[in-house]
């Protein structure tokens, strides 16, 4: 929260008139006459509105919002945005979305009455955002948070309701009816591919991918692994994430870990419980080690030890999902790079890795699990609490269909 609305407005006498006051967005609101209980009662009544609608709470209605300006909406809703768009007191994505989303309104209307904010003004922000690149899922997740701003402002009161209701009939873009281009599908990524980039990794970063192509774990939960996440009680491990995605909506998170993904990981299970297995500390010691092992020329006393005393970026203790990201897409570029050399003394056409992410492993495997275990294994193993979102990942197996067409068609 910003330090305005973490600070409460104080109970004041005004000496001349004798009577109680607040100070309310710069605005003195007189509660009566000072030390009554009937002031008290209303200074209460004051802050408690404040606390919820901070944007002078004592004189700002729904009726008279016409002197309210969109910046100043747009301020007293980062004000509570930054304190709900958190999990464990870290900030979301999320809240950089909406930030992203209320720079565009800002810019265009900031100075404008909200009373004039009409459903035209949210398709012309569409329609720029469509013109500048954007893709189509984008201008509709913008044109959702734009749209939830003045739901809030509503349910605050200092917003008429008939602006959200008129916002409310503006419809996202459709599927070749804008100008939007649209975002690529996620798709699996091939096995032959993932085997062709693990030579390429650190072998701590290409045990994860190793440990995610087995299990259909997030990038993030692989990243947080630690030994006192994981019941080894029975013969198939379960892992419970510290923090998952879906933990906001009261859900839990299991990881099913079976005998391939165990031997995977249980080199790293031996360390402290509450440390992360895949440290990005131990994977740039572990290369340190194997650069001296090469090392033809014997070591300098003045290179013996050249790390600096305070360096600007340390390698930290645990991988994030970024930096697990950027991990796979340098070892891409390596075989590519690799390839291009041997095509190039060969005379031939270099035959390139397609490029792939951590995300695209999860798909891999709900789309395996679907194939051999139907769409209803596929769900629980990936945590999914509808059927529906986990045929977005586990792309339909069209062998069946193939085979029905032989025998009938």
């Amino acid at each position: 929260m910003s330090a305005r609305s973490s600070l409460v407005p104080g109970y004041c006498l005004h000496k001349p008139s004798g009577r109680a006051y607040v100070r309310l967005c710069g605005k003195v609101v007189y509660c009566g006459e000072y030390g009554t209980d009937e002031s008290k009662r209303e200074y209460g009544r004051l802050i408690a509105e404040y606390a919820v609608r901070p944007v002078d709470a004592a004189t700002k209605k729904p009726d008279a919002a016409s002197d309210l300006t969109v910046v100043e909406l747009i301020a007293a809703y980062l004000d509570y945005a930054q304190g709900y768009y958190q999990k464990n007191g870290v900030p979301t994505r999320s809240l950089y979305n909406v930030k992203l989303a209320l720079k565009t309104v800002r810019v265009l209307y900031g100075s404008n009455p909200v009373s004039e904010f009409s459903p035209l003004c949210l398709l012309a922000i569409q329609e720029k955002l469509a013109s500048q690149g954007c893709t189509r899922s984008y201008v509709n997740k913008q044109t959702g948070i734009i749209k939830r701003l003045f739901k809030w402002g509503v349910s605050r009161e200092i917003v008429p309701p008939v602006i959200h209701t008129a916002l409310s009939t503006v419809e996202g873009l459709r599927m070749g009816r804008s100008k939007a281009r649209e975002s690529r599908v996620v798709m699996p990524v091939e096995e032959a591919v993932v085997e062709a980039t693990l030579p390429h990794l650190p072998p701590i970063v290409a045990d994860m991918v190793r440990f995610q192509r087995l299990t259909g774990a997030r990038p993030g939960e692989v990243c947080q692994l630690r030994p006192c996440d994981v019941d080894r009680s029975g013969d198939v491990w379960t892992y419970r994430p510290e923090h998952h995605k879906t933990e906001h909506h009261g859900r839990e998170r299991i990881v099913y870990v079976g005998p391939q993904a165990q031997n995977v990981i249980r080199p790293y299970l031996l360390r402290d419980a509450q440390d992360c297995c895949f440290s990005p500390a131990e994977s740039e010691a572990q290369r340190h080690i194997e650069q001296r092992e090469r090392r033809r020329t014997p070591v300098q006393p003045s290179q013996r030890d050249r790390r600096k005393a305070r360096p600007k970026q340390a390698p930290k203790t645990a991988y994030t999902k970024d930096s697990y990201r950027r991990a796979v897409a340098r070892a891409i570029e390596k075989a590519n790079a690799e390839r291009r050399k041997e095509a190039e003394n060969m005379g031939i056409e270099p035959l390139l890795l397609s490029r792939w992410h951590p995300n695209q492993l999860r798909h891999s495997a709900a789309t395996e699990i679907r194939r051999q275990f139907g769409l209803e294994a596929a769900q629980v193993l990936l945590g999914h609490a509808k059927a529906d979102v986990t045929q977005i990942y586990a792309e339909r197996d069209s062998r069946l269909a193939v085979e029905v067409a032989r025998k009938i068609g």
